[in-house]
């Protein structure tokens, strides 16, 4: 709607179909971001809420009323939707279609019983869960992170397949509401793209409240007599093989396209091995008129990142210019216990693209800032990476309290010319305020490690 409504109010003559087959909003309003955002604060305000003691105010949780928090989700996300669709059915100049769409000729659509051809069509497709082949699982019945949001009974016990943004997010919520959790990953390391200090550091932090496997895979699933379901595993390692019993499975190992959906082969529109449609830089596909933006295309899977798509496409399929897509600094955050956030390069990834005599790297933990001790926080730092001699941004790393938040000053030097952090370090703080932490980073920089540690060093670990 980024791109539609500006469009329409350019072309007051021109009509509009908008075509979706799910409710409206798309999947960060109705299944993804914000609905787990919405449950994901209960959970860390219970986990705060266990810290008072330590600070000497004895906030005691009497308990955690599972139905009302998820009727609170869906009460606000119903809300919304239905403010869109009624927007939808109303625009005097859009025609919507709740169906699915395929394509049947170059740019024309089969839309339920119409057909409908457009010289301008943007793909905005989305993506879905993957689900992987695991024997037994289709027969025992799973959870994903769409269906996750229908439950109104609390499971007893869960297991969450996956080791990634998604499974972190919720194994946190889930142990933080009551459940025995049992989070089981294919890779060595929980949230495997971060830096490998950021990993251990939240892997420290769950393990106090829920099971975690890394190195595991899940080989087989079965119903057991009493409905509970039985998930077989194989540690990758050492090859031993152990059972796992849970009440529910929820499975989170990652997304993957809708565009099948679309049949694009009948259009002519190029896609990757993968499915996600190829688009060059001012995101237009290899058909004219065609465009595609945010999971479609398979870049970075992030609501953000589509609404920047959009403004993208503003510029170039509304007002007929050339801008082009800037992907050097996509930001992402993990909600999870504690929060995760990062942009740019990793330590690694750094040093094979500059070189480690170009690199300098600092690291800060929160418990010496004033605010962090205030605040009891007795784990948690930030890391950043700045190509040395021209102080360019690189990357930035944050594991604690806020972390999302505190990014977002580097994220927005990294879009300014010549990407310095040298505003950083000029520019007032307040004091005490916990942005003294990225602040502090910044001062304490100093020449990396020509190759990369093997023992991680993990600062900011004072304790539970």
């Amino acid at each position: 709607m980024y791109v539609v409504y500006p469009f329409l109010e350019r072309n007051p003559e021109a009509r509009a179909a908008v075509i979706d087959k799910d409710e409206p909003g798309g999947i960060c309003l109705t299944r993804g971001c914000i609905p787990s955002k919405l449950l994901i604060y209960p959970a860390t305000l219970r986990r705060l809420a266990e810290r008072g003691p330590g600070l000497g105010v004895d906030i005691r949780v009497a308990g955690v009323d599972f139905g009302r928090v998820m009727d609170r989700m869906r009460a606000s996300i119903g809300a919304d939707i239905e403010a869109i669709w009624k927007d939808l059915s109303r625009a005097p100049n859009i025609d919507y279609f709740h169906e699915t769409a395929e394509f049947v000729a170059p740019r024309t659509l089969q839309v339920g019983s119409e057909q409908l051809s457009s010289e301008r069509i943007l793909l905005c497709t989305g993506s879905r869960p993957t689900i992987p082949p695991i024997a037994g699982l289709a027969e025992a019945g799973y959870l994903t992170s769409d269906t996750v949001l229908q439950l109104t009974g609390l499971p007893g016990s869960i297991a969450i397949i996956g080791g990634g943004f998604i499974a972190a997010e919720y194994g946190h919520f889930f142990s933080a509401m009551g459940s025995l959790v049992t989070v089981i990953g294919r890779n060595a390391r929980l949230l495997p793209t971060e830096e490998p200090e950021i990993s251990q550091l939240v892997e420290t932090s769950l393990r106090r409240y829920l099971t975690l496997r890394t190195s595991h895979e899940v080989t087989r699933v079965r119903v057991l007599p009493d409905g509970r379901r039985r998930l077989t595993t194989t540690d990758r390692t050492t090859g031993l093989v152990t059972d796992v019993d849970v009440d529910q499975i929820l499975v989170a190992v990652g997304r993957e396209s809708n565009n099948d959906l679309l049949r694009l082969d009948r259009a002519g529109i190029a896609t990757d091995p993968h499915g996600w449609i190829r688009v060059d830089e001012f995101l237009q596909t290899n058909q004219p008129g065609v465009w595609a933006l945010g999971d479609a295309t398979g870049h970075f899977l992030f609501k953000h990142k589509a609404n920047q798509d959009a403004f993208v496409l503003e510029e170039n399929l509304v007002k007929g210019s050339r801008r082009r897509t800037d992907y050097h600094a996509v930001p992402h955050a993990v909600f999870t216990e504690p929060e995760v956030a990062a942009v740019g390069l990793g330590e690694i990834e750094a040093i094979e693209q500059l070189g480690a005599g170009r690199l300098l790297v600092g690291t800060y933990p929160f418990d010496k800032t004033a605010k962090g001790r205030a605040m009891g926080i007795r784990e948690g730092f930030v890391k950043v990476l700045v190509e040395k001699g021209t102080y360019r941004i690189v990357g930035a790393h944050i594991v604690g309290p806020e972390a999302a938040i505190l990014l977002q000053e580097v994220v927005d030097l990294m879009y300014a010319p010549g990407q310095s952090s040298l505003p950083i370090r000029e520019g007032m703080h307040i004091h005490p305020a916990l942005s003294e932490v990225v602040e502090r980073a910044f001062e304490v920089l100093r020449p990396v490690e020509p190759s990369p540690r093997l023992a991680v060093e993990v600062p900011g670990t004072g304790g539970p």
